[in-house]
């Protein structure tokens, strides 16, 4: 695996991919790798014929008093885990590199960052949707991917993408979870063993919205109270927002829902020192919904014992087939 710093290098190094007819796969990441980033990963290396991950904690997108500081950083660690799971480059620039003077222009998609994490972070996304503007256009024509975990900036980096006509493809993949059922996030190193376990709230609640769903539930706002519900239960869990909306367009969703439309059931909540969030999404078919409960990994087979090959486990409560996974 190639370790490279320089954006003018990597453009160089991209272009000669392209020119001998390779694909080229882009993983864009702000480092401390879990199973979900490795997860990523996997999927590019099988689908393209180079990956490119990159590593850089962007400054732009922390506010005042959150933990630009403190985000966990281990750059060896984290090459190691990707050329683990055959990641080609590692595309690690400073912050010096990417921002060499102060920026004048920040890209925003307002109407999307309005809402759910906007509300307490409104700085947020004008920081994500700028740096990732930049990614794109210094890796050029890729299969770009992200997390379901991060709904809303999977909503905006796709219509980010489509309105500035950048030849990118986004490509949402499952949320990865422990095998309590928590979303796997770099924050969650924060969190103790207590606020580890009051952290299970919310993906219960999801799964207890999801459930209801699916038993022919279709009012949206009774299934936003059975989530606010399922979170308000568990102590030491302060509630930011459960909120249930259009995936596309992060507004209530059309009643009744249409086929080919998505919905999206979206916690966040604080435990102990850490802001959590967590979401299923919906897929509309002419047969009823179908859930994206994402992927639950074996924790003692995974990363988090510093192995960054891991084994899925397959709960009947839990598994999608494959095509409910994207």
């Amino acid at each position: 695996m190639q370790q490279i710093g320089q954006i003018a290098e990597l453009r160089r190094h991209l272009d000669e991919v392209r020119c001998s007819g390779s694909t080229v796969g882009f993983v864009p990441t702000m480092g401390w790798f879990h199973e979900g980033h490795l997860q990523l990963m996997s999927t590019s290396v099988a689908e393209c014929d180079v990956t490119v991950t990159s590593l850089f904690v962007n400054p732009t997108q922390f506010g005042p008093g959150e933990d630009l500081a403190a985000y966990p950083r281990d750059l060896d660690r984290d090459a190691t885990l990707a050329e683990g799971v055959g990641v080609d480059v590692l595309f690690a620039p400073s912050v010096e590199e990417m921002y060499p003077s102060p920026p004048l222009t920040q890209v925003a998609v307002p109407a999307l960052a309005e809402s759910l994490c906007a509300t307490s972070r409104p700085w947020h996304f004008g920081g994500v949707a700028t740096v990732v503007a930049k990614l794109f256009g210094i890796i050029g024509p890729c299969r770009a991917y992200f997390g379901k975990k991060d709904a809303q900036q999977l909503a905006i980096v796709e219509r980010l993408a489509l309105d500035l006509n950048f030849p990118v493809t986004v490509v949402g993949c499952p949320i990865v979870r422990h095998g309590d059922g928590v979303a796997m996030s770099s924050r969650n190193v924060y969190l103790s063993a207590q606020d580890l376990r009051a952290a299970r709230s919310l993906s219960r609640s999801l799964h207890a919205a999801s459930s209801l769903l699916e038993s022919g539930e279709r009012d949206w706002s009774v299934l936003r109270r059975c989530l606010a519900a399922g979170l308000a239960e568990e102590a030491g869990v302060i509630v930011d927002y459960a909120e249930v909306m259009d995936r596309s367009t992060l507004l209530p969703p059309a009643e009744p829902p249409s086929p080919g439309t998505e919905w999206l059931l979206a916690v966040a909540a604080r435990v102990g020192p850490a802001r959590l969030i967590d979401n299923m999404t919906v897929m509309w078919s002419e047969d009823g919904p179908i859930v994206d409960r994402g992927i639950r990994v074996d924790d003692a087979a995974s990363g988090q014992t510093g192995n960054p090959r891991r084994s899925q486990t397959v709960d009947p409560e839990w598994s999608t087939t494959p095509g409910e996974q994207r």
